[in-house]
């Protein structure tokens, strides 16, 4: 594979800002709610609203400038996710899962990898799973790599998979250490039509790919890497070339926000919609009146309003630290540990329960049995939300609140 001609592409709109692709991230919301029904029965969003996520320059928000990207932070990504969601949680999961690897490709590898996958401003999405399910061989000058993957969510558009491998004759007690993270091009890999039958997220894109001696050269492989626990003491490749902080940090917290930016934004849509029925609707028990004059009603909108304006607060508020950690590690203070990325986790954690805690208590116990009809945006919403929250990365909770109280009784 040669390297690109030009790495260095200008940024398609030099002068763009975060806030103007917020805004169009926004604009996005009417059309993604009406394509609700259509997105879960593709599994996928359609090529249109793809095409307008390409239009906007949304799948660009982590990709580093010189290769024709936005190279924003954190902040701008989840802000954006929130947007989506409001409007189709299955399309921001899936989008959001493809679009945020740009941010660890163009921070753990070095700029060969970078300027063949980003060179000449050519689009790059990737979908990854931790889960080590793919075996790989040493071969000469690269790695193959054979087994199936599940749960591969943003993978129909996806340029790229970055994810773990084990190398073969890894014996089971060594496989932690082991670990090899990979970058496999679209063409090493075989999409499966699997998903869809599940409970919520049916449009999330999830679906298992197949590597049948799949090959990738050396230079898309980090032997020894966790992508859940990359040690960044020593600076980044990414740091090194694009001299921006961004790229300094670790991936954990990142991907939480991420989950908890789609929840935040699923949170709202229900919000949205439980306002529309209050304003349309009437009470069930006699006398019925207008929702909106109910008392009862008004303090389970406002009360689900502020306790969503509240996560979403403590959101924004992880991925300024985020940012904070990155520009400390940038400028030669101490590195990104791995204490600090399992906080920023554990908050993005807090945030998806606290979402789903509201909503259920607040928003689906009294919407009514009339919206909660098989293919009803509110019944839709339900199964989006609980879905998200039994998610494995919620799993974590407890074991890593013991884990971070262990480490700061140990520091004191």
């Amino acid at each position: 594979m040669a390297v690109a001609n030009d790495v260095n592409a200008a940024p398609p709109e030099s002068d763009l800002t975060p806030d103007d692709l917020v805004r169009r991230a926004r604009e996005l919301r009417p059309r993604l709610v009406e394509l609700q029904a259509d997105t879960e029965e593709r599994t996928y969003y359609s090529p249109e609203t793809h095409q307008a996520f390409e239009a906007a320059g949304l799948y660009r928000i982590y990709v580093p400038r010189r290769y024709g990207g936005h190279e924003f932070d954190a902040l701008t990504f989840v802000q954006v996710l929130i947007e989506l969601a409001r409007g189709c949680a299955s399309t921001a999961w899936c989008f959001g899962l493809a679009a945020a690897h740009a941010l660890q490709v163009a921070s753990y590898f070095d700029e060969r990898t970078q300027a063949e996958v980003f060179g000449d401003g050519r689009e790059f999405r990737a979908a990854s799973v931790a889960a080590p399910d793919v075996d790989a061989r040493r071969e000469e000058g690269g790695w193959r790599l054979d087994g199936t993957v599940g749960y591969c969510s943003g993978i129909p558009y996806s340029t790229h998979f970055l994810g773990q491998a084990v190398p073969e004759r890894t014996p089971p007690e060594g496989i932690e250490g082991n670990l090899l993270l990979f970058l496999a091009p679209r063409d090493q890999w075989t999409m499966l039509h699997d998903w869809g039958d599940q409970l919520g997220l049916r449009g999330s894109g999830s679906h298992s790919i197949v590597f049948e001696g799949g090959r990738v050269p050396d230079h898309y492989v980090l032997e020894r890497t966790n992508m859940m626990d990359v040690d960044v003491s020593g600076g980044t490749p990414g740091l090194r070339l694009h001299g921006n902080p961004l790229y300094a940090g670790r991936n954990l917290g990142l991907f939480s926000m991420t989950l908890a930016a789609v929840t935040v934004g699923a949170g709202y849509n229900a919000l949205d919609e439980y306002e529309r029925l209050a304003r349309t609707r009437k009470t069930s028990l006699p006398p019925p009146v207008p929702r909106h004059t109910d008392p009862d009603y008004q303090r389970w909108l406002g009360t689900a309003n502020v306790q969503l304006a509240t996560a979403e607060a403590a959101l924004l508020r992880c991925a300024q630290m985020h940012r904070e950690l990155c520009e400390r590690a940038g400028s030669g203070g101490d590195p990104f540990g791995f204490e600090e990325d399992q906080h920023l986790a554990a908050i993005g954690r807090e945030v998806m329960v606290q979402v789903w805690e509201t909503a259920e208590r607040n928003i689906f116990r009294s919407a009514g049995a009339r919206v909660m009809v098989r293919g009803a945006r509110m019944e839709r919403l339900y199964r989006d939300l609980s879905m998200i929250v039994s998610h494995r990365n919620t799993g974590f909770r407890d074991p890593v609140h013991r884990l971070l109280g262990q480490m700061r009784l140990a520091d004191h």
